[in-house]
């Protein structure tokens, strides 16, 4: 059976009848067929999503509230379903995807909470006998185009605060998970959302550019929001751009983990290898340098060294850590990282080791600042560790990246963590913890070339809705003509 698109509450085919077939990462057999959507569905969903945007955007909080929680429990009642998807198409473990369903469900149900909290304030007018507010008001049919690496969580988070403030949803589903994507909004179609409010839509690869183009230059969509590489940021914020239409881009990390010269150094290494191995490496906010002090390195390679050796990797099937990497081509970008740091006088201490898109846990200590590793975002399990003489050479090294999303400071002196801290420039930074690290209720996003705007909380209200300036005047005031 096929993945089909849903658009106003239907579900179709895409209007040529085409499909896609998305291959299983480790067993190269089919994970999924979908439908692969044409420029004339476009037109269909984002005129749908606005045909349902007047009647949503006046229904009450409560009604809203109601809708996200039942979703979130449907979520939570299909584990089973998202984990066997989750695991054939992206190469995800059983715990990763578990914990998908968990955090997604979380995202929902925050979201829900925030129908009551999209207010606004009555501002002082210098006009005698004038009322003067502002509300925030939703902006109509919001684009969310969600990643593959944690296809739930941010699958979910990607929609469901813009349903909370009353705008209506088209998901561009991704194309390494299309079937995933489709499970999400049928937790939302089943909680009795009215039709048309959510939708979604899977394409073949390679016609992804002129879908997304039409999609954001649809002149029903007002919002995008896009989780992703940096490089296709980077389109997807220009014709946001030239079509006037507001975007929320979280992209491409490459979170430190600094660890000064006073930290637990057990702690810091459990913290690293969780940042640095979790889903393979493959988050936004996985550790990608451990920059360490010279005074305590020594010891802390070797403990971390010892601890990463011992990870299982292999097929996500199986009791292991570290499952597959999206597509077995990654595994080749691995070894050129390694292969380069070595030629430049790295030592690779642990891993490099590879089966397809399966590849063990990899550490390279001595990464300088000439080697590939040392700038380029990895997105897998090949980390660097940085060696450096002071906390002032850690925050040079930390902040000399063109990216700035999660980081991470160890140190058992608060005030020079905080100092560290804030002298790091990045969105999130956790003072002994890891880098990865996501609650629904916190404002997350980045700086630099990881993106701007911040989902999560009452920080989302602000990008899914615009502000009004409303006032109730005396229609009798004084005019000067």
């Amino acid at each position: 059976m096929s993945v089909l698109l849903s658009i106003g509450g239907h579900d179709v085919k895409a209007s040529n009848n085409k499909q896609y077939t998305r291959l299983d990462p480790v067993t190269g057999e089919v994970a999924s067929v979908s439908a692969a959507a044409t420029l004339d569905d476009v037109n269909t969903i984002t005129k749908a999503a606005h045909k349902a945007f007047t009647s949503w955007a006046q229904v009450g909080p409560t009604e809203r509230r109601t809708l996200l929680n039942k979703a979130a429990d449907i979520m939570e009642a299909k584990q089973a379903e998202f984990t066997a998807a989750m695991i054939t198409e992206t190469g995800a473990t059983g715990p990763w995807a578990g914990f998908n369903v968990m955090l997604a469900a979380g995202h929902i149900r925050e979201a829900a909470a925030l129908t009551t909290q999209i207010g606004g304030e009555v501002i002082p007018s210098n006009k005698p006998g004038t009322l003067a507010m502002s509300v925030n008001k939703p902006k109509g049919v919001c684009l969310a185009i969600a990643p593959w690496n944690a296809p739930i969580i941010l699958g979910a988070r990607a929609i469901a605060t813009p349903l909370a403030c009353g705008n209506t949803v088209i998901l561009k589903s991704s194309e390494f998970c299309p079937l995933t994507h489709r499970l999400l909004i049928d937790c939302f179609i089943e909680a009795g959302f009215p039709d048309g409010v959510v939708n979604v839509i899977s394409n073949n690869p390679s016609d992804a550019p002129n879908i997304v183009k039409a999609l954001i230059e649809a002149p029903e969509v007002r919002h995008v929001n896009f989780t992703g590489s940096s490089p296709v940021g980077r389109i997807i914020g220009r014709l946001a751009g030239e079509n006037l239409k507001p975007a929320l881009l979280e992209l491409g990390g490459k979170a430190p983990l600094v660890v000064l010269s006073d930290a637990d150094i057990d702690g810091a290494v459990n913290a690293a290898i969780f940042g640095a191995f979790m889903n393979q490496g493959q988050i936004c906010m996985s550790t990608e340098r451990v920059i360490v002090d010279s005074k305590i390195a020594d010891d802390f390679v070797k403990k971390l060294s010892a601890k990463a050796s011992t990870l299982p990797w292999g097929n996500p099937r199986d009791v292991v850590v570290l499952g597959a990497l999206v597509n077995p081509e990654v595994s080749d970008k691995m070894h050129a990282l390694i292969d380069d740091a070595v030629a430049k006088g790295a030592k690779l201490i642990c891993g490099g080791e590879s089966k397809g898109a399966l590849f063990s846990a990899t550490l390279l200590d001595g990464v300088t600042s000439d080697m590939r590793i040392y700038s380029e975002e990895s997105f897998g399990p090949v980390k660097s560790i940085i060696r450096v003489d002071g906390d002032d050479e850690a925050i040079r090294v930390a902040n000399d990246s063109e990216y700035g999303l999660s980081s991470a400071v160890f140190s058992q002196d608060i005030n020079r963590a905080l100092a560290c801290a804030n002298a790091i420039k990045s969105g999130i930074c956790h003072i002994n913890g890891p880098t990865v690290g996501d609650e629904p209720q916190m404002p997350f996003g980045g700086v630099g070339n990881s993106g701007y705007g911040r989902f999560g909380g009452k920080a989302a209200i602000a990008e899914f809705t615009d502000q009004r300036w409303i006032t109730v005047e005396d229609p009798n005031q004084h005019y000067p003509f």
